[in-house]
Protein backbone atom coordinates (compact mmCIF):
# COMPACT_ATOMS: atom_id res chain seq x y z
CA UNK A 1 0.00 0.00 0.00
CA UNK A 2 1.37 3.28 -0.92
CA UNK A 3 0.53 6.47 0.84
CA UNK A 4 0.13 9.66 -1.12
CA UNK A 5 0.31 13.66 -0.30
CA UNK A 6 -1.70 15.72 -2.76
CA UNK A 7 -1.41 19.36 -1.41
CA UNK A 8 -1.40 22.86 -2.76
CA UNK A 9 2.04 24.80 -2.30
CA UNK A 10 0.70 27.59 -0.66
CA UNK A 11 1.34 27.96 2.61
CA UNK A 12 -2.90 26.26 3.56
CA UNK A 13 -1.88 23.45 1.82
CA UNK A 14 1.95 22.63 3.21
CA UNK A 15 0.65 23.47 6.62
CA UNK A 16 -2.57 21.01 6.00
CA UNK A 17 0.12 17.98 4.89
CA UNK A 18 2.09 18.47 7.31
CA UNK A 19 0.53 18.50 9.91
CA UNK A 20 -1.09 15.11 8.63
CA UNK A 21 2.48 13.74 8.48
CA UNK A 22 3.00 14.65 11.84
CA UNK A 23 -0.21 12.79 13.19
CA UNK A 24 1.32 9.58 11.70
CA UNK A 25 -0.05 9.75 7.77
CA UNK A 26 3.65 9.82 6.37
CA UNK A 27 3.83 10.21 2.44
CA UNK A 28 5.18 7.68 -0.14
CA UNK A 29 4.43 9.99 -2.81
CA UNK A 30 3.97 13.92 -2.96
CA UNK A 31 2.23 15.78 -5.59
CA UNK A 32 2.25 19.23 -5.36
CA UNK A 33 3.35 22.63 -6.96
CA UNK A 34 2.89 26.20 -7.80
CA UNK A 35 -0.28 27.97 -6.16
CA UNK A 36 -1.90 27.99 -9.48
CA UNK A 37 -0.98 24.11 -10.09
CA UNK A 38 -4.87 22.99 -9.16
CA UNK A 39 -5.64 20.20 -11.01
CA UNK A 40 -2.74 18.41 -8.91
CA UNK A 41 -5.01 15.05 -8.60
CA UNK A 42 -4.66 14.08 -11.97
CA UNK A 43 -0.36 13.68 -11.36
CA UNK A 44 -1.75 10.73 -8.92
CA UNK A 45 -1.13 7.57 -10.20
CA UNK A 46 -2.39 5.41 -6.91
CA UNK A 47 -4.06 1.94 -7.41
CA UNK A 48 -5.88 -0.19 -5.32
CA UNK A 49 -4.74 -0.57 -1.72
CA UNK A 50 -3.12 3.11 -1.99
CA UNK A 51 -4.31 6.07 0.50
CA UNK A 52 -4.49 9.31 -0.88
CA UNK A 53 -4.28 12.40 1.55
CA UNK A 54 -5.75 15.59 -0.38
CA UNK A 55 -5.39 19.05 1.02
CA UNK A 56 -6.08 22.70 -0.34
CA UNK A 57 -7.27 21.95 -3.62
CA UNK A 58 -10.95 22.43 -4.91
CA UNK A 59 -12.86 19.04 -5.30
CA UNK A 60 -14.99 20.23 -7.91
CA UNK A 61 -11.62 20.97 -10.42
CA UNK A 62 -10.52 17.65 -9.92
CA UNK A 63 -13.61 15.76 -9.86
CA UNK A 64 -12.58 13.39 -13.27
CA UNK A 65 -9.25 12.39 -11.44
CA UNK A 66 -11.32 11.53 -7.67
CA UNK A 67 -13.67 9.29 -9.12
CA UNK A 68 -11.03 7.55 -11.51
CA UNK A 69 -9.32 6.89 -8.01
CA UNK A 70 -12.14 5.85 -6.70
CA UNK A 71 -13.25 3.07 -9.13
CA UNK A 72 -9.66 1.59 -8.85
CA UNK A 73 -10.30 1.45 -5.15
CA UNK A 74 -8.01 4.01 -4.04
CA UNK A 75 -9.09 5.77 -0.32
CA UNK A 76 -9.33 9.68 -0.33
CA UNK A 77 -9.44 11.78 2.52
CA UNK A 78 -10.09 15.29 1.67
CA UNK A 79 -9.59 18.54 3.46
CA UNK A 80 -10.34 22.01 1.56
CA UNK A 81 -11.85 25.16 1.69
CA UNK A 82 -12.87 25.96 -1.60
CA UNK A 83 -15.73 25.74 -3.84
CA UNK A 84 -16.66 21.72 -4.39
CA UNK A 85 -19.97 21.24 -6.30
CA UNK A 86 -21.38 17.99 -5.53
CA UNK A 87 -19.29 16.14 -3.40
CA UNK A 88 -19.53 12.34 -4.38
CA UNK A 89 -21.44 10.04 -1.93
CA UNK A 90 -18.94 6.87 -1.80
CA UNK A 91 -17.34 4.37 1.06
CA UNK A 92 -13.97 5.55 0.06
CA UNK A 93 -14.09 8.82 -0.03
CA UNK A 94 -13.94 11.25 3.68
CA UNK A 95 -14.53 14.66 2.79
CA UNK A 96 -14.10 17.43 5.05
CA UNK A 97 -14.64 20.86 2.97
CA UNK A 98 -16.16 23.84 4.24
CA UNK A 99 -15.90 27.20 2.03
CA UNK A 100 -16.47 29.77 4.82
CA UNK A 101 -15.09 33.01 4.47
CA UNK A 102 -13.21 32.35 8.12
CA UNK A 103 -11.71 28.57 7.69
CA UNK A 104 -8.81 27.35 5.39
CA UNK A 105 -8.00 23.48 4.98
CA UNK A 106 -5.05 23.45 7.72
CA UNK A 107 -7.74 24.30 10.22
CA UNK A 108 -10.48 22.10 9.12
CA UNK A 109 -7.24 19.12 9.52
CA UNK A 110 -5.94 20.59 12.94
CA UNK A 111 -9.95 20.00 13.89
CA UNK A 112 -9.65 16.69 12.96
CA UNK A 113 -6.23 16.07 14.54
CA UNK A 114 -8.10 17.71 17.50
CA UNK A 115 -5.57 20.96 17.45
CA UNK A 116 -2.50 18.51 18.02
CA UNK A 117 -0.39 20.37 15.87
CA UNK A 118 -2.42 24.19 16.08
CA UNK A 119 1.03 25.96 15.71
CA UNK A 120 0.94 24.72 11.97
CA UNK A 121 -2.83 25.41 11.51
CA UNK A 122 -2.51 28.94 12.80
CA UNK A 123 0.64 29.56 10.36
CA UNK A 124 -1.35 28.61 7.75
CA UNK A 125 -4.27 31.00 8.60
CA UNK A 126 -2.10 34.22 8.79
CA UNK A 127 -0.73 32.57 5.36
CA UNK A 128 -4.26 32.37 4.16
CA UNK A 129 -5.23 36.73 5.06
CA UNK A 130 -7.27 35.04 8.00
CA UNK A 131 -5.34 36.96 10.99
CA UNK A 132 -8.41 36.58 12.67
CA UNK A 133 -9.02 32.97 12.36
CA UNK A 134 -5.78 32.77 13.53
CA UNK A 135 -5.35 34.81 16.81
CA UNK A 136 -8.64 32.56 17.93
CA UNK A 137 -7.33 29.20 16.96
CA UNK A 138 -3.70 30.71 19.01
CA UNK A 139 -5.68 32.04 21.93
CA UNK A 140 -7.88 28.44 21.82
CA UNK A 141 -5.35 26.10 21.46
CA UNK A 142 -5.85 22.45 23.35
CA UNK A 143 -3.68 21.48 26.33
CA UNK A 144 -0.03 20.04 25.47
CA UNK A 145 -0.44 22.62 22.16
CA UNK A 146 -0.27 25.57 23.57
CA UNK A 147 0.62 28.80 22.03
CA UNK A 148 2.67 31.78 23.41
CA UNK A 149 -0.03 34.49 21.98
CA UNK A 150 2.33 37.41 22.64
CA UNK A 151 5.11 35.88 19.82
CA UNK A 152 2.53 35.38 16.80
CA UNK A 153 4.42 38.07 14.58
CA UNK A 154 6.81 34.91 14.07
CA UNK A 155 3.93 32.92 12.43
CA UNK A 156 2.12 35.60 10.82
CA UNK A 157 5.60 36.43 8.80
CA UNK A 158 6.03 32.88 8.21
CA UNK A 159 2.36 31.98 6.72
CA UNK A 160 3.28 34.68 4.85
CA UNK A 161 6.20 34.20 3.29
CA UNK A 162 5.26 30.53 2.56
CA UNK A 163 2.05 31.77 0.96
CA UNK A 164 4.60 34.62 -1.49
CA UNK A 165 7.00 31.30 -2.34
CA UNK A 166 3.76 29.65 -4.06
CA UNK A 167 2.81 32.24 -6.81
CA UNK A 168 4.43 31.87 -10.04
CA UNK A 169 3.58 30.58 -13.64
CA UNK A 170 6.08 27.70 -12.81
CA UNK A 171 8.54 26.28 -10.46
CA UNK A 172 11.42 28.12 -12.22
CA UNK A 173 9.64 31.86 -10.70
CA UNK A 174 9.83 30.75 -7.36
CA UNK A 175 12.42 30.99 -4.75
CA UNK A 176 11.97 27.33 -3.13
CA UNK A 177 9.85 24.42 -4.94
CA UNK A 178 7.05 23.49 -2.54
CA UNK A 179 8.07 19.63 -2.35
CA UNK A 180 11.25 21.02 -1.55
CA UNK A 181 9.98 23.03 1.55
CA UNK A 182 8.01 20.24 2.22
CA UNK A 183 10.84 18.00 2.87
CA UNK A 184 12.94 21.08 4.74
CA UNK A 185 9.43 21.72 7.64
CA UNK A 186 9.49 17.86 7.65
CA UNK A 187 11.67 17.50 10.93
CA UNK A 188 9.59 20.18 13.20
CA UNK A 189 6.60 19.73 15.38
CA UNK A 190 6.53 23.32 15.90
CA UNK A 191 7.05 25.93 12.97
CA UNK A 192 8.87 28.12 15.85
CA UNK A 193 11.45 25.91 15.83
CA UNK A 194 11.43 25.70 11.80
CA UNK A 195 12.27 29.45 11.86
CA UNK A 196 15.71 29.03 14.36
CA UNK A 197 16.72 26.34 12.62
CA UNK A 198 16.23 26.70 9.08
CA UNK A 199 17.03 29.60 6.85
CA UNK A 200 13.82 29.89 4.86
CA UNK A 201 12.39 33.25 6.52
CA UNK A 202 15.90 34.99 6.28
CA UNK A 203 16.40 33.85 2.29
CA UNK A 204 12.87 35.03 1.43
CA UNK A 205 12.52 38.04 3.30
CA UNK A 206 14.42 40.45 1.43
CA UNK A 207 12.97 38.93 -1.96
CA UNK A 208 9.51 39.75 -0.65
CA UNK A 209 9.98 43.09 -0.08
CA UNK A 210 11.86 43.76 -3.55
CA UNK A 211 8.59 42.21 -5.16
CA UNK A 212 6.11 44.59 -3.21
CA UNK A 213 8.18 47.80 -3.40
CA UNK A 214 7.96 47.54 -7.43
CA UNK A 215 4.38 46.04 -6.62
CA UNK A 216 3.57 49.31 -4.62
CA UNK A 217 4.84 51.34 -7.63
CA UNK A 218 1.85 50.59 -9.95
CA UNK A 219 -0.63 52.33 -10.71
CA UNK A 220 -4.47 51.49 -10.80
CA UNK A 221 -6.22 50.60 -14.02
CA UNK A 222 -9.38 51.53 -12.59
CA UNK A 223 -10.54 52.82 -9.27
CA UNK A 224 -13.31 53.97 -7.22
CA UNK A 225 -14.29 53.94 -3.18
CA UNK A 226 -15.31 50.26 -4.16
CA UNK A 227 -12.95 48.59 -6.46
CA UNK A 228 -9.81 48.93 -7.72
CA UNK A 229 -8.09 47.02 -10.44
CA UNK A 230 -4.83 46.60 -11.39
CA UNK A 231 -2.42 45.52 -14.29
CA UNK A 232 1.36 43.85 -13.15
CA UNK A 233 4.04 43.15 -16.06
CA UNK A 234 4.68 40.15 -18.10
CA UNK A 235 7.67 39.70 -15.47
CA UNK A 236 8.55 36.99 -12.77
CA UNK A 237 8.30 39.64 -9.93
CA UNK A 238 5.05 40.30 -10.74
CA UNK A 239 3.74 36.66 -11.16
CA UNK A 240 5.11 36.05 -7.33
CA UNK A 241 4.16 39.21 -5.36
CA UNK A 242 0.39 39.16 -6.48
CA UNK A 243 -0.86 37.20 -3.90
CA UNK A 244 1.32 38.86 -1.09
CA UNK A 245 0.48 42.56 -2.09
CA UNK A 246 -3.66 41.63 -3.09
CA UNK A 247 -3.93 40.60 0.23
CA UNK A 248 -1.41 44.21 1.79
CA UNK A 249 -4.03 46.09 -0.53
CA UNK A 250 -7.43 44.01 1.04
CA UNK A 251 -6.27 44.93 4.80
CA UNK A 252 -5.54 48.19 4.03
CA UNK A 253 -8.78 49.43 2.36
CA UNK A 254 -11.00 46.61 3.81
CA UNK A 255 -14.15 48.02 2.10
CA UNK A 256 -13.12 47.94 -1.05
CA UNK A 257 -12.27 44.58 -3.65
CA UNK A 258 -9.38 44.20 -5.85
CA UNK A 259 -8.27 42.75 -8.73
CA UNK A 260 -4.62 42.21 -9.63
CA UNK A 261 -4.30 41.22 -13.64
CA UNK A 262 -1.00 39.96 -14.20
CA UNK A 263 0.35 39.61 -17.96
CA UNK A 264 1.36 36.34 -19.07
CA UNK A 265 2.03 36.02 -23.20
CA UNK A 266 -1.65 36.68 -24.60
CA UNK A 267 -3.46 35.47 -20.93
CA UNK A 268 -3.81 37.25 -17.52
CA UNK A 269 -3.25 35.71 -14.49
CA UNK A 270 -5.93 37.03 -11.69
CA UNK A 271 -5.96 37.64 -8.34
CA UNK A 272 -9.39 38.84 -6.34
CA UNK A 273 -9.92 39.52 -3.24
CA UNK A 274 -14.12 40.58 -1.86
CA UNK A 275 -13.44 43.09 0.47
CA UNK A 276 -12.46 42.09 3.95
CA UNK A 277 -15.39 43.73 5.64
CA UNK A 278 -17.70 41.50 3.21
CA UNK A 279 -15.34 38.83 1.91
CA UNK A 280 -18.21 37.36 -0.36
CA UNK A 281 -18.49 36.76 -3.90
CA UNK A 282 -14.91 36.07 -4.94
CA UNK A 283 -15.54 33.03 -6.08
CA UNK A 284 -18.95 33.07 -7.64
CA UNK A 285 -16.79 35.72 -10.08
CA UNK A 286 -13.84 33.96 -11.27
CA UNK A 287 -15.75 30.81 -12.10
CA UNK A 288 -17.43 33.07 -14.05
CA UNK A 289 -14.48 32.59 -16.53
CA UNK A 290 -12.52 29.20 -17.78
CA UNK A 291 -10.38 28.24 -14.79
CA UNK A 292 -11.37 30.73 -12.14
CA UNK A 293 -12.25 29.48 -8.97
CA UNK A 294 -11.38 30.27 -5.64
CA UNK A 295 -13.11 30.51 -1.72
CA UNK A 296 -15.47 33.72 -1.06
CA UNK A 297 -12.90 35.93 0.15
CA UNK A 298 -10.27 35.52 -2.29
CA UNK A 299 -9.80 33.66 -5.78
CA UNK A 300 -8.60 33.81 -8.85
CA UNK A 301 -8.28 33.01 -12.26
CA UNK A 302 -5.63 30.70 -13.92
CA UNK A 303 -5.70 31.93 -17.61
CA UNK A 304 -7.84 34.95 -18.88
CA UNK A 305 -7.55 35.52 -22.33
CA UNK A 306 -6.04 39.58 -22.68
CA UNK A 307 -8.88 39.91 -25.16
CA UNK A 308 -11.15 39.13 -22.20
CA UNK A 309 -10.00 41.54 -19.88
CA UNK A 310 -12.42 44.31 -20.47
CA UNK A 311 -15.31 41.67 -19.87
CA UNK A 312 -13.74 40.58 -16.64
CA UNK A 313 -13.21 44.58 -15.41
CA UNK A 314 -17.18 45.02 -15.98
CA UNK A 315 -17.94 41.51 -14.04
CA UNK A 316 -15.76 42.75 -11.37
CA UNK A 317 -17.02 46.52 -11.04
CA UNK A 318 -20.50 44.91 -11.37
CA UNK A 319 -20.03 42.68 -8.57
CA UNK A 320 -18.86 44.72 -6.39
CA UNK A 321 -20.80 48.77 -7.43
CA UNK A 322 -21.28 51.02 -4.78
CA UNK A 323 -23.99 50.80 -2.58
Amino acid sequence: MTIWSVFNGDADGLCAAHQLRLAGHVPDRVVTGVKRDIGLLARCTAQRGDTVWVADISLDSNRVALMQLLARGVAVHWFDHHHAGEIPAHPALQARIDPSATICSSLLVDDFLAGQFRAWAVTAAFGDNLPAAARLAARSAPTGAAIDTGDLDALDELGTLMNYNAYGESIADLHVDPARLFERIAPFVDPHAFLAGDTFAQDLRAGMQADLSNARAVTALRATAAAAAFELPDVPWARRVQGVWANELANATPQRAHALLVRMGDQYSVSVRAPAERPAGADALCRQFASGGGRAGAAGINALPVDRGDDFLRAFEAAYAEG
